[in-house]
Protein backbone atom coordinates (compact mmCIF):
# COMPACT_ATOMS: atom_id res chain seq x y z
CA UNK A 1 0.00 0.00 0.00
CA UNK A 2 1.55 3.30 -0.94
CA UNK A 3 1.37 5.69 1.85
CA UNK A 4 1.17 9.29 1.66
CA UNK A 5 4.02 11.17 3.06
CA UNK A 6 2.37 14.87 3.30
CA UNK A 7 1.13 13.02 6.37
CA UNK A 8 2.30 14.43 9.24
CA UNK A 9 0.48 12.32 12.13
CA UNK A 10 2.22 14.32 15.44
CA UNK A 11 2.50 17.78 13.94
CA UNK A 12 -1.15 17.49 12.55
CA UNK A 13 -2.25 16.11 15.83
CA UNK A 14 -0.24 18.97 17.83
CA UNK A 15 -2.18 21.88 15.60
CA UNK A 16 -5.49 20.16 16.38
CA UNK A 17 -4.49 19.98 20.00
CA UNK A 18 -4.05 23.98 19.79
CA UNK A 19 -7.35 24.10 17.56
CA UNK A 20 -9.80 22.25 20.28
CA UNK A 21 -8.61 25.01 22.80
CA UNK A 22 -7.17 21.47 24.90
CA UNK A 23 -6.72 22.51 28.83
CA UNK A 24 -4.80 20.25 30.91
CA UNK A 25 -4.68 19.10 34.65
CA UNK A 26 -1.65 17.26 34.17
CA UNK A 27 2.09 17.59 33.31
CA UNK A 28 3.57 19.17 31.92
CA UNK A 29 3.31 21.51 34.97
CA UNK A 30 4.20 24.96 32.45
CA UNK A 31 0.42 24.89 31.34
CA UNK A 32 1.16 25.55 27.94
CA UNK A 33 3.92 28.21 28.71
CA UNK A 34 1.63 30.12 31.12
CA UNK A 35 3.58 28.95 34.25
CA UNK A 36 6.94 30.30 32.60
CA UNK A 37 8.90 32.83 33.94
CA UNK A 38 9.00 36.05 31.56
CA UNK A 39 12.83 35.51 31.53
CA UNK A 40 12.40 32.06 29.92
CA UNK A 41 9.73 32.84 27.66
CA UNK A 42 12.02 35.34 26.15
CA UNK A 43 15.14 33.14 25.77
CA UNK A 44 12.85 30.37 24.56
CA UNK A 45 10.44 31.52 23.15
CA UNK A 46 6.50 30.45 23.66
CA UNK A 47 6.86 28.07 20.66
CA UNK A 48 8.78 25.61 22.62
CA UNK A 49 6.07 25.07 25.24
CA UNK A 50 2.90 25.10 23.12
CA UNK A 51 4.89 22.21 21.87
CA UNK A 52 5.50 20.52 25.01
CA UNK A 53 2.23 18.44 25.74
CA UNK A 54 1.42 14.86 27.32
CA UNK A 55 1.93 12.66 24.61
CA UNK A 56 -0.89 10.08 25.73
CA UNK A 57 -3.77 12.30 27.29
CA UNK A 58 -2.68 14.92 26.06
CA UNK A 59 -1.52 14.66 22.64
CA UNK A 60 -3.68 11.42 22.32
CA UNK A 61 -6.39 10.36 24.38
CA UNK A 62 -5.91 8.67 27.38
CA UNK A 63 -5.32 5.01 25.80
CA UNK A 64 -3.51 6.12 23.06
CA UNK A 65 -6.24 4.60 20.46
CA UNK A 66 -6.06 7.43 18.01
CA UNK A 67 -2.61 5.89 17.39
CA UNK A 68 -0.43 9.23 16.72
CA UNK A 69 2.92 8.17 17.29
CA UNK A 70 2.11 4.16 15.66
CA UNK A 71 1.22 6.07 12.34
CA UNK A 72 4.26 8.55 12.49
CA UNK A 73 6.30 5.14 13.20
CA UNK A 74 4.62 3.51 10.18
CA UNK A 75 5.34 6.50 7.95
CA UNK A 76 8.76 6.34 8.56
CA UNK A 77 9.37 3.05 8.68
CA UNK A 78 7.85 3.24 4.46
CA UNK A 79 10.16 6.29 4.11
CA UNK A 80 13.51 4.74 4.72
CA UNK A 81 12.44 1.42 3.55
CA UNK A 82 12.68 -0.60 7.09
CA UNK A 83 9.93 -3.04 8.17
CA UNK A 84 8.80 -1.43 11.57
CA UNK A 85 10.37 1.63 13.19
CA UNK A 86 10.90 2.67 16.92
CA UNK A 87 10.81 6.72 17.79
CA UNK A 88 13.00 7.40 20.83
CA UNK A 89 13.57 10.88 22.65
CA UNK A 90 16.14 9.77 24.37
CA UNK A 91 18.80 9.66 21.58
CA UNK A 92 20.66 6.99 20.54
CA UNK A 93 22.28 6.49 22.82
CA UNK A 94 19.35 4.21 24.32
CA UNK A 95 18.54 3.21 21.12
CA UNK A 96 21.70 1.23 20.50
CA UNK A 97 21.23 -0.20 24.28
CA UNK A 98 17.87 -1.58 23.45
CA UNK A 99 19.21 -2.95 20.20
CA UNK A 100 21.91 -4.42 21.92
CA UNK A 101 19.79 -6.17 24.96
CA UNK A 102 17.28 -7.42 21.87
CA UNK A 103 20.08 -9.69 20.73
CA UNK A 104 22.25 -10.64 24.00
CA UNK A 105 21.56 -11.24 27.24
CA UNK A 106 23.69 -11.19 30.41
CA UNK A 107 26.69 -13.54 29.78
CA UNK A 108 26.43 -13.88 26.34
CA UNK A 109 28.86 -13.04 23.66
CA UNK A 110 28.08 -10.01 21.00
CA UNK A 111 30.80 -9.06 18.27
CA UNK A 112 30.96 -5.21 19.03
CA UNK A 113 33.71 -2.59 16.60
CA UNK A 114 36.27 -1.79 19.57
CA UNK A 115 35.42 1.98 17.39
CA UNK A 116 32.19 1.93 19.32
CA UNK A 117 30.61 4.85 21.04
CA UNK A 118 30.78 5.36 24.76
CA UNK A 119 27.10 4.47 24.34
CA UNK A 120 27.58 0.79 23.37
CA UNK A 121 30.44 0.49 26.19
CA UNK A 122 27.61 1.96 28.31
CA UNK A 123 25.45 -0.91 27.08
CA UNK A 124 27.69 -3.32 27.87
CA UNK A 125 28.02 -2.38 31.43
CA UNK A 126 24.68 -2.16 32.28
CA UNK A 127 23.65 -5.31 30.37
CA UNK A 128 26.81 -7.64 31.23
CA UNK A 129 27.18 -8.82 27.79
CA UNK A 130 30.57 -10.23 27.22
CA UNK A 131 32.32 -8.08 23.80
CA UNK A 132 33.96 -9.69 21.48
CA UNK A 133 36.27 -6.65 19.95
CA UNK A 134 36.28 -6.26 16.32
CA UNK A 135 39.57 -4.63 15.95
CA UNK A 136 38.99 -1.58 13.29
CA UNK A 137 41.00 -0.77 10.42
CA UNK A 138 44.07 1.73 11.62
CA UNK A 139 45.24 4.24 9.29
CA UNK A 140 48.81 4.54 10.95
CA UNK A 141 49.86 7.26 8.59
CA UNK A 142 46.57 9.81 9.14
CA UNK A 143 46.04 8.26 12.88
CA UNK A 144 42.43 7.09 12.71
CA UNK A 145 40.02 4.17 12.46
CA UNK A 146 38.17 2.82 9.87
CA UNK A 147 34.78 0.24 10.41
CA UNK A 148 36.41 -3.37 10.44
CA UNK A 149 36.57 -5.31 7.32
CA UNK A 150 34.52 -7.96 6.56
CA UNK A 151 37.48 -10.87 7.12
CA UNK A 152 37.57 -9.50 10.55
CA UNK A 153 34.08 -10.65 11.05
CA UNK A 154 34.16 -13.65 9.62
CA UNK A 155 37.28 -14.70 11.80
CA UNK A 156 35.32 -13.43 14.97
CA UNK A 157 32.56 -15.32 14.11
CA UNK A 158 34.98 -18.66 13.45
CA UNK A 159 37.00 -17.87 16.33
CA UNK A 160 33.74 -17.51 18.83
CA UNK A 161 30.72 -19.36 17.08
CA UNK A 162 28.74 -19.06 20.48
CA UNK A 163 28.30 -15.46 19.70
CA UNK A 164 24.92 -13.61 19.56
CA UNK A 165 25.23 -11.26 16.30
CA UNK A 166 27.11 -8.47 15.55
CA UNK A 167 27.46 -4.76 16.06
CA UNK A 168 29.09 -2.13 13.75
CA UNK A 169 29.57 1.45 13.54
CA UNK A 170 28.90 2.93 10.29
CA UNK A 171 29.43 5.95 9.18
CA UNK A 172 31.90 6.72 11.58
CA UNK A 173 32.06 10.96 12.58
CA UNK A 174 34.78 11.08 10.18
CA UNK A 175 32.43 9.93 7.23
CA UNK A 176 33.95 6.46 6.26
CA UNK A 177 31.40 3.65 6.14
CA UNK A 178 32.09 -0.39 6.47
CA UNK A 179 30.87 -2.65 3.79
CA UNK A 180 27.54 -3.63 5.42
CA UNK A 181 26.53 -5.77 2.96
CA UNK A 182 29.17 -8.14 3.24
CA UNK A 183 28.89 -8.15 7.34
CA UNK A 184 25.15 -9.17 6.74
CA UNK A 185 25.54 -11.78 4.44
CA UNK A 186 28.22 -13.04 7.38
CA UNK A 187 25.77 -12.64 10.02
CA UNK A 188 23.09 -14.41 7.81
CA UNK A 189 24.74 -17.56 7.15
CA UNK A 190 24.76 -17.87 10.29
CA UNK A 191 21.18 -16.78 11.48
CA UNK A 192 22.64 -14.10 13.63
CA UNK A 193 21.60 -10.44 13.31
CA UNK A 194 23.67 -7.65 12.49
CA UNK A 195 23.32 -4.44 14.51
CA UNK A 196 24.26 -1.05 12.85
CA UNK A 197 25.27 1.84 14.96
CA UNK A 198 24.45 4.47 12.11
CA UNK A 199 23.52 7.45 14.41
CA UNK A 200 25.49 9.86 12.04
CA UNK A 201 23.52 8.35 8.33
CA UNK A 202 20.32 9.55 9.38
CA UNK A 203 20.25 11.05 5.68
CA UNK A 204 21.80 7.96 3.77
CA UNK A 205 18.62 6.59 2.64
CA UNK A 206 17.45 9.89 0.66
CA UNK A 207 20.56 9.93 -1.91
CA UNK A 208 21.99 7.59 -4.28
CA UNK A 209 25.29 8.98 -3.63
CA UNK A 210 25.94 8.75 -0.12
CA UNK A 211 26.51 5.42 1.29
CA UNK A 212 24.71 2.09 1.63
CA UNK A 213 21.98 2.63 4.16
CA UNK A 214 21.91 -0.10 6.15
CA UNK A 215 18.47 -1.24 5.70
CA UNK A 216 19.08 -1.79 2.05
CA UNK A 217 22.55 -3.43 2.55
CA UNK A 218 20.71 -6.02 4.71
CA UNK A 219 21.03 -5.08 8.03
CA UNK A 220 18.61 -5.97 11.01
CA UNK A 221 18.72 -3.37 13.17
CA UNK A 222 20.11 0.38 13.04
CA UNK A 223 19.94 3.21 14.87
CA UNK A 224 20.02 6.84 13.56
CA UNK A 225 20.14 9.81 15.37
CA UNK A 226 17.71 12.42 13.62
CA UNK A 227 19.63 15.37 15.14
CA UNK A 228 22.98 14.64 14.37
CA UNK A 229 22.09 15.31 10.16
CA UNK A 230 18.57 15.57 9.81
CA UNK A 231 16.45 18.30 10.83
CA UNK A 232 15.50 17.01 14.45
CA UNK A 233 15.74 18.43 18.04
CA UNK A 234 18.74 16.88 20.43
CA UNK A 235 17.86 13.40 21.21
CA UNK A 236 15.38 12.68 18.82
CA UNK A 237 16.25 9.27 17.39
CA UNK A 238 14.59 6.11 15.10
CA UNK A 239 15.68 2.85 15.48
CA UNK A 240 14.61 0.39 12.94
CA UNK A 241 13.85 -3.14 12.46
CA UNK A 242 13.35 -6.01 9.93
CA UNK A 243 14.19 -9.60 9.21
CA UNK A 244 12.67 -12.43 11.38
CA UNK A 245 16.22 -12.72 13.55
CA UNK A 246 15.43 -10.08 16.23
CA UNK A 247 12.11 -9.94 17.45
CA UNK A 248 9.64 -7.36 17.40
CA UNK A 249 8.24 -7.37 20.50
CA UNK A 250 11.08 -7.94 22.30
CA UNK A 251 13.24 -5.15 21.15
CA UNK A 252 10.28 -2.99 21.43
CA UNK A 253 10.08 -3.91 25.21
CA UNK A 254 13.74 -3.55 25.52
CA UNK A 255 13.04 -0.22 24.16
CA UNK A 256 10.54 0.70 26.99
CA UNK A 257 12.44 -1.14 29.73
CA UNK A 258 15.08 1.69 29.31
CA UNK A 259 12.96 4.29 28.05
CA UNK A 260 11.48 7.43 29.71
CA UNK A 261 7.75 7.39 30.25
CA UNK A 262 7.87 11.22 29.75
CA UNK A 263 8.85 11.62 25.98
CA UNK A 264 8.62 14.80 24.49
CA UNK A 265 6.30 15.36 22.01
CA UNK A 266 8.06 18.39 20.87
CA UNK A 267 10.63 15.85 19.86
CA UNK A 268 8.31 13.44 18.00
CA UNK A 269 7.18 16.03 15.98
CA UNK A 270 10.72 17.07 15.16
CA UNK A 271 11.27 13.29 13.65
CA UNK A 272 7.69 13.13 12.09
CA UNK A 273 8.65 16.53 10.31
CA UNK A 274 12.17 15.31 9.04
CA UNK A 275 10.18 12.65 7.70
CA UNK A 276 7.93 14.32 5.92
CA UNK A 277 10.67 16.73 4.29
CA UNK A 278 12.81 14.25 3.13
CA UNK A 279 10.31 12.19 2.17
CA UNK A 280 9.31 15.00 -0.12
CA UNK A 281 12.02 16.69 -0.79
CA UNK A 282 15.56 14.76 0.41
CA UNK A 283 16.68 14.17 -3.17
CA UNK A 284 16.55 17.76 -4.00
CA UNK A 285 17.90 18.62 -0.58
CA UNK A 286 20.72 16.51 -0.65
CA UNK A 287 21.90 17.18 -4.28
CA UNK A 288 22.34 20.32 -3.19
CA UNK A 289 24.57 19.94 0.14
CA UNK A 290 26.56 17.62 -2.28
CA UNK A 291 27.40 19.96 -5.14
CA UNK A 292 27.73 23.04 -2.03
CA UNK A 293 29.98 20.44 0.10
CA UNK A 294 32.20 19.75 -3.28
CA UNK A 295 32.71 23.58 -3.65
CA UNK A 296 34.00 23.83 -0.42
CA UNK A 297 36.05 20.94 -0.63
CA UNK A 298 37.72 22.07 -3.56
CA UNK A 299 38.12 26.06 -2.14
CA UNK A 300 39.60 24.73 1.39
CA UNK A 301 42.23 22.55 -0.71
CA UNK A 302 43.34 25.92 -1.99
CA UNK A 303 44.12 27.47 1.56
CA UNK A 304 47.87 26.99 2.74
CA UNK A 305 48.26 24.63 5.30
CA UNK A 306 45.09 22.38 4.43
CA UNK A 307 44.47 19.34 3.20
CA UNK A 308 40.56 18.13 2.94
CA UNK A 309 40.13 14.14 3.05
CA UNK A 310 38.73 12.70 0.46
CA UNK A 311 37.93 9.18 -1.25
CA UNK A 312 41.50 8.74 -2.04
CA UNK A 313 42.40 9.17 1.16
CA UNK A 314 39.83 6.82 3.48
CA UNK A 315 39.13 3.92 0.61
CA UNK A 316 40.36 1.28 -0.38
CA UNK A 317 42.31 -2.03 0.23
CA UNK A 318 42.52 -2.04 4.13
CA UNK A 319 40.44 1.00 4.64
CA UNK A 320 36.87 2.08 4.68
CA UNK A 321 34.23 0.35 2.01
CA UNK A 322 32.14 4.08 1.29
CA UNK A 323 32.77 7.03 2.38
CA UNK A 324 30.41 10.40 2.72
CA UNK A 325 31.43 13.78 1.94
CA UNK A 326 29.50 16.23 4.09
CA UNK A 327 31.63 15.43 6.81
CA UNK A 328 33.88 17.78 5.48
CA UNK A 329 37.96 16.38 7.72
CA UNK A 330 40.35 18.96 7.49
CA UNK A 331 43.91 17.94 8.04
CA UNK A 332 45.43 20.94 9.42
CA UNK A 333 49.42 19.36 10.02
CA UNK A 334 50.59 21.51 7.38
CA UNK A 335 49.65 24.82 9.60
CA UNK A 336 51.98 23.55 13.00
CA UNK A 337 49.56 23.47 15.14
CA UNK A 338 46.93 21.39 16.85
CA UNK A 339 42.84 21.16 15.95
CA UNK A 340 42.25 21.88 19.58
CA UNK A 341 43.95 24.77 19.21
CA UNK A 342 42.72 25.29 15.94
CA UNK A 343 39.22 25.00 16.68
CA UNK A 344 39.31 27.40 19.96
CA UNK A 345 40.66 29.96 17.60
CA UNK A 346 37.72 29.87 14.95
CA UNK A 347 35.50 29.79 18.14
CA UNK A 348 37.37 32.98 19.37
CA UNK A 349 37.78 35.10 16.42
CA UNK A 350 34.80 34.19 14.17
CA UNK A 351 32.28 32.57 16.45
CA UNK A 352 32.25 29.15 14.50
CA UNK A 353 32.28 25.80 16.53
CA UNK A 354 34.00 23.33 14.46
CA UNK A 355 32.60 19.47 15.39
CA UNK A 356 34.95 16.89 15.50
CA UNK A 357 39.04 17.83 16.54
CA UNK A 358 41.75 16.04 17.28
CA UNK A 359 45.61 16.47 17.07
CA UNK A 360 45.96 17.19 13.87
CA UNK A 361 42.26 17.50 12.29
CA UNK A 362 39.29 19.89 12.42
CA UNK A 363 36.14 18.85 10.85
CA UNK A 364 32.56 21.09 9.49
CA UNK A 365 29.82 18.87 9.29
CA UNK A 366 27.90 20.05 6.59
CA UNK A 367 24.00 18.92 5.88
CA UNK A 368 20.63 20.30 3.32
CA UNK A 369 20.58 23.55 5.95
CA UNK A 370 24.21 24.99 4.73
CA UNK A 371 24.06 27.69 2.26
CA UNK A 372 26.12 29.66 0.18
CA UNK A 373 26.52 31.96 3.17
CA UNK A 374 27.24 29.59 5.45
CA UNK A 375 29.93 28.66 3.63
CA UNK A 376 31.16 31.94 2.74
CA UNK A 377 31.55 32.68 6.96
CA UNK A 378 33.55 29.17 6.92
CA UNK A 379 36.02 29.78 4.39
CA UNK A 380 37.13 33.00 5.63
CA UNK A 381 37.25 31.86 9.04
CA UNK A 382 39.57 29.71 7.70
CA UNK A 383 41.84 31.78 5.26
CA UNK A 384 42.25 34.04 8.70
CA UNK A 385 43.05 30.85 10.24
CA UNK A 386 45.61 30.09 7.90
CA UNK A 387 47.17 33.52 7.70
CA UNK A 388 47.39 33.49 11.60
CA UNK A 389 48.49 30.00 12.62
CA UNK A 390 51.96 31.37 13.42
CA UNK A 391 50.57 32.65 16.52
CA UNK A 392 49.34 29.08 17.75
CA UNK A 393 53.09 27.24 17.35
CA UNK A 394 54.41 25.72 19.04
CA UNK A 395 51.82 23.59 19.40
CA UNK A 396 52.02 20.70 22.07
CA UNK A 397 52.94 17.34 20.91
CA UNK A 398 50.26 14.94 21.47
CA UNK A 399 51.69 11.32 21.46
CA UNK A 400 49.82 9.55 19.23
CA UNK A 401 50.28 5.66 19.91
CA UNK A 402 51.04 3.43 16.91
CA UNK A 403 48.14 0.92 15.93
CA UNK A 404 49.72 -1.88 17.98
CA UNK A 405 49.99 0.12 21.19
CA UNK A 406 46.10 1.15 20.75
CA UNK A 407 44.38 -2.40 21.69
CA UNK A 408 45.43 -3.19 25.85
CA UNK A 409 44.60 -6.48 27.09
CA UNK A 410 41.43 -6.83 28.72
CA UNK A 411 41.40 -8.13 31.98
CA UNK A 412 38.13 -8.06 33.40
CA UNK A 413 34.59 -7.79 31.27
CA UNK A 414 33.56 -3.77 31.82
CA UNK A 415 30.77 -4.44 33.98
CA UNK A 416 32.89 -6.01 36.44
CA UNK A 417 35.79 -3.76 36.28
CA UNK A 418 33.09 -1.20 36.44
CA UNK A 419 31.48 -2.00 39.37
CA UNK A 420 34.11 -3.29 41.38
CA UNK A 421 36.13 -1.93 44.40
CA UNK A 422 37.92 0.90 43.44
CA UNK A 423 40.91 3.49 44.28
CA UNK A 424 41.88 6.52 42.43
CA UNK A 425 45.69 6.24 41.68
CA UNK A 426 48.58 8.67 40.46
CA UNK A 427 48.42 8.65 36.84
CA UNK A 428 52.49 7.19 37.33
CA UNK A 429 51.47 4.25 39.18
CA UNK A 430 48.43 3.48 36.80
CA UNK A 431 50.16 1.77 34.23
CA UNK A 432 49.68 -1.90 33.97
CA UNK A 433 46.75 -1.54 36.55
CA UNK A 434 42.87 -2.69 35.17
CA UNK A 435 40.98 0.85 34.20
CA UNK A 436 37.55 0.60 36.37
CA UNK A 437 36.52 3.93 34.33
CA UNK A 438 36.47 4.97 30.70
CA UNK A 439 38.71 7.43 29.10
CA UNK A 440 36.98 9.20 26.49
CA UNK A 441 38.71 11.98 23.78
CA UNK A 442 35.39 13.77 23.17
CA UNK A 443 33.83 14.19 20.12
CA UNK A 444 34.34 11.68 18.83
CA UNK A 445 33.67 10.02 22.24
CA UNK A 446 35.09 6.27 21.13
CA UNK A 447 36.91 5.42 24.48
CA UNK A 448 40.60 4.65 24.24
CA UNK A 449 40.77 2.71 27.55
CA UNK A 450 38.00 1.11 29.11
CA UNK A 451 36.55 -0.70 31.91
CA UNK A 452 38.29 -3.71 32.16
CA UNK A 453 41.24 -3.04 29.54
CA UNK A 454 44.88 -3.04 31.38
CA UNK A 455 46.10 0.85 31.10
CA UNK A 456 49.05 0.88 29.50
CA UNK A 457 52.23 3.62 29.10
CA UNK A 458 51.60 4.87 25.46
CA UNK A 459 47.91 4.96 26.15
CA UNK A 460 48.53 7.00 29.11
CA UNK A 461 50.92 8.97 27.53
CA UNK A 462 48.89 9.79 24.49
CA UNK A 463 46.07 10.89 26.76
CA UNK A 464 47.78 12.82 28.95
CA UNK A 465 49.79 14.48 26.36
CA UNK A 466 46.49 15.42 24.64
CA UNK A 467 44.82 16.71 27.98
CA UNK A 468 47.79 19.11 27.89
CA UNK A 469 47.22 20.08 24.07
CA UNK A 470 43.42 20.94 24.64
CA UNK A 471 42.04 17.38 23.81
CA UNK A 472 38.74 16.90 26.36
CA UNK A 473 38.21 13.78 28.69
CA UNK A 474 35.07 14.26 30.36
CA UNK A 475 34.12 10.61 31.34
CA UNK A 476 36.82 9.85 34.29
CA UNK A 477 36.62 11.14 38.15
CA UNK A 478 39.47 13.20 37.36
CA UNK A 479 39.37 15.21 33.62
CA UNK A 480 42.64 15.80 34.42
CA UNK A 481 43.91 13.09 34.05
CA UNK A 482 46.24 13.42 37.01
CA UNK A 483 44.67 10.78 39.15
CA UNK A 484 43.27 7.72 37.18
CA UNK A 485 40.36 5.10 38.39
CA UNK A 486 41.30 1.59 39.17
CA UNK A 487 40.15 -2.06 40.24
CA UNK A 488 41.07 -2.15 43.74
CA UNK A 489 42.43 -5.63 42.89
CA UNK A 490 43.51 -7.20 39.16
CA UNK A 491 41.17 -10.13 37.85
CA UNK A 492 41.49 -12.03 34.58
CA UNK A 493 38.90 -13.27 32.02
Amino acid sequence: MTMNHDEGPILDALAAYHEHDELGFSPPGHKQARGASAAVRSVLGDAAFFGDVLATGGLDDRRGRSAVLRRAEELMADAVHAEHTFFSTCGSSLSVKAAMLSVAAPGQKLLVGRDAHKSVIAGLILCGVEPVWLEPQWDAERHLAHPPSPATVEKAFAEHPDVRGALVTSPTPYGTAADLRAMADICHRRARPLIVDEAWGAHLPFHPDLPSWAMDAGADVCVTSIHKMGSGLEQGSVFHLQGDLVDHDTLASRADLLGTTSPSVLLYAGIDGWRRQMALDGHALLSRALDLTATVRSRIEEIEGMHVNDRDDFCGPGAAAEFDPLPVIIDIRGLGTTGYRAADWLREHHRIDMHLVDHRRISAQFTHADDAGTAERLLTALRDLSRNAHTLRPAPEVHVPTPRELRPDQALLPRDAYFAETEDVPAAKAVGRVAAEMLTPYPPGIPAVLPGERITEPLLRYLRSGVEAGMNVPDPADPTLETIRVCATDGDL
